[in-house]
């Protein structure tokens, strides 16, 4: 059996076989880890690389900010009324593996979901608040609205439930006034009509609701631009690159003349959609393009003509 001498003796060796592996092969200088590369901190020849980087996707420089980076878990978010800090049980009742729970199981299963509820939404205003984010999901999937607008209308509903709006207005009305304020200031807007389509109250009360929130909240909205409208209806009638380059070239001219004040933007901008296809030979019916926009033909036509004389020598009749 070896002594201590003779261990310490191995040990040293192993040191220095470890010592000369992490060498440069270049020039023999000390060899240093830095993210996913090995690198010589001599000559700086990159040794090793394509390594896994265990480390955090930020950076920190003092112990408070390290503090207020670190996280363990999926990051909130507005769209939940918890801000998803809560457990989910899911409603199957099958375990890791997909088997079926047994009936003891079931029941026990089923108890947990009933207090987890009850624990998520414990009074008044987070029933109030679940609900509303509910809706504004709902909402929002039916306009394939992105992610962004749905956490920003999610605020704009917070701050309105916080600064006691709702009192005298529905749950519903508020959402809906919430996802046509985030969807304008995300620049990708929806009419009236198709806001009105996916709500479940009326356009009355939706553009009612909508004035009273942004005036109260202070919300700054800027005139929806009748150019945002272009790239979804030229998408939805299947126009080329060019076409939707016209339109918006059309749109340019008109706001010079100032053919577009005091007129609807959506209808503008489906009318110079419709000139842009006859502009470049990928003639379409007014009749599609009243389907894509949601907007009759007759206010399709009174458009058409009206960017027809703002336009200089187009040469269309």
């Amino acid at each position: 059996m070896p002594n201590a001498r003779t261990r310490t003796r191995v040990s040293s060796t192993e040191e220095e076989t470890s010592d000369n592996s992490l060498q440069c092969p270049e020039c023999g200088g000390s060899v240093v880890s830095e993210g996913s590369e090995t690198v010589c901190d001599d000559c700086g020849l990159v040794v090793e690389e394509d390594q896994v980087d265990r480390g955090p996707e930020w950076r920190a420089f003092d112990a408070q900010e390290k503090n207020e980076k670190s996280r363990v878990g999926a990051p909130t978010t507005n769209t939940m009324h918890d801000k998803g800090l809560s457990t989910n049980i899911d409603w199957r009742n099958k375990d890791a593996y997909g088997n079926s729970l047994g009936s003891r199981q079931r029941e026990k299963m089923q108890r947990l979901r009933k207090w987890n509820e009850r624990f998520r939404t414990r009074d008044s205003k987070e029933r109030n608040l679940k609900q509303a984010l509910g809706e504004i999901d709902r909402m929002a999937s039916g306009l394939g609205l992105p992610k962004n607008v749905r956490e920003t209308a999610s605020v704009i509903y917070r701050r309105a439930l916080n600064e006691d709006l709702l009192p005298g207005r529905s749950i519903e009305g508020v959402a809906t006034s919430a996802v046509y304020a985030a969807a304008r200031q995300a620049g990708v807007p929806r009419s009236l009509d198709e806001i009105a389509e996916v709500s479940r109250v009326e356009k009355n009360e939706v553009a009612r609701t909508y004035r009273y929130v942004v005036r109260e909240l202070g919300l700054e909205v800027q005139p929806a631009d009748p150019e945002s409208y272009v790239p979804r209806f030229a998408s939805g009638l299947d126009l080329s690159d060019e076409a939707e380059h016209r339109a918006r070239s059309l749109l340019q001219n008109a706001k010079e003349k100032g053919v577009h004040s005091g007129k609807s933007p959506v209808g503008l901008a489906a009318a110079a959609v419709y000139a842009a296809s006859l502009l470049t030979n990928e003639k379409t019916t007014q009749a599609a393009v009243s389907d894509v926009a949601d907007i009759s033909e007759v206010t399709i036509r009174n458009r058409y003509h009206e960017l027809l004389e703002a336009e200089d020598n187009l040469g269309l009749v």
